[in-house]
């Protein structure tokens, strides 16, 4: 078992060298992060301090590692898509650590409107950094999506989608500051600082919110579809995983145009899940309290993605003589 556990050790540090440094120091701060959760009690608009740092080394260590994967695949164009990824590695790096030294301090590193001269720049640097991000993605996305980037069909379609949703989950952060919602909120030292926006809808910012995401339980909030987004990516690749593993089961999954039709289903319905929760949180309305409104609209995409399966199902089923 050690043998086969260092083989796919030494296989992971062959890939992408930048984006696996991230990732090292992603899993470092997650450590640092935890402790701080553990042994610094201090709260920042009703969150532990600790909390945003350790979210978000879970979240870069998480795509930084697909990300590399992807890259390992043979694929045309490898010397731009490596420089894309260098360049998400480096933003996403500093970023984070943004968010981790603003943690320590014991204030904010999103929407900060200090006129302090080392507040101002770490915003231009933290707001250049996530555009960076972005269109390091969308270049990714497009490069990627005109080729065939694996061997099973269903695994390259998952791979386009879940880059194209991925691209659409970070846009949808851009909708936070958007809303221009300014308010005046207090360091851990009890300094006021001006934020000019944040992600909740029809709420103040720091609320009661669900467990270790802090997602509002009283008004809207963006952070819930710019997640579901995000993480579209690691959701279409496990989706493929799963199929190719029932296809050993049912005979009706071998062909991989059938499961690669359903992992388009998927991505449609995806998509369909990634507008409802925007649309709930626009209308200042709780994750977990809908109204029937929203319950009939998920419904709704829940039978329409189910029909479209079966239907993927049906036509690939064996012919009548």
């Amino acid at each position: 078992m050690s043998a086969v556990l260092g083989a796919l050790l030494r296989r992971v540090a062959r890939w992408h060298r930048p984006l696996m440094l991230m990732v090292a120091a992603m899993l470092l701060l997650l450590v640092v992060s935890a402790v701080g959760l553990v042994v610094d009690g201090r709260v920042l608009l009703g969150a532990p301090v600790w909390l945003k740092p350790f979210k978000f080394a879970v979240s870069m260590a998480v795509y930084g590692t697909t990300l590399a994967w992807m890259l390992s695949l043979p694929h045309r164009g490898s010397k731009w898509t490596s420089g894309l990824a260098t360049v998400f590695a480096v933003t996403g790096f500093v970023d984070t650590a943004i968010v981790a030294i603003q943690a320590a301090r014991g204030t904010f590193s999103h929407f900060n409107k200090s006129t302090e001269s080392a507040e101002r720049v770490m915003q231009v640097i933290f707001g250049n950094g996530v555009l960076l991000i972005m269109l390091a993605n969308i270049a990714l996305a497009v490069i990627l999506a005109v080729q065939r980037v694996h061997a099973d069909r269903a695994m390259s379609r998952a791979i386009h989608a879940g880059l194209t949703l991925a691209v659409v989950g970070m846009a949808l952060g851009f909708l936070i500051p958007m809303q221009g919602k300014a308010e005046i909120a207090l360091t851990t030292g009890g300094e006021r600082v001006l934020l000019s926006s944040g992600h909740s809808v029809g709420v103040p910012d720091g609320g009661p919110g669900l467990p270790l995401t802090e997602w509002s339980t009283t008004g809207g909030d963006l952070r819930i579809p710019h997640f579901v987004g995000l993480h579209g990516l690691q959701v279409m690749l496990i989706g493929a995983l799963l199929l190719a593993a029932l296809a050993a089961r049912y005979p009706l999954l071998r062909d991989d145009r059938t499961r690669a039709r359903l992992i388009g289903v998927a991505a449609v319905g995806y998509t369909g899940l990634i507008g409802l929760l925007t649309w709930q949180a626009l209308r200042a309305q709780p994750l977990i309290r809908p109204d029937a409104l929203t319950l009939a609209a998920g419904a709704l995409l829940a039978a329409l993605t189910a029909v479209a399966a079966a239907v993927v199902l049906v036509a690939a089923g064996p012919r009548k003589p």
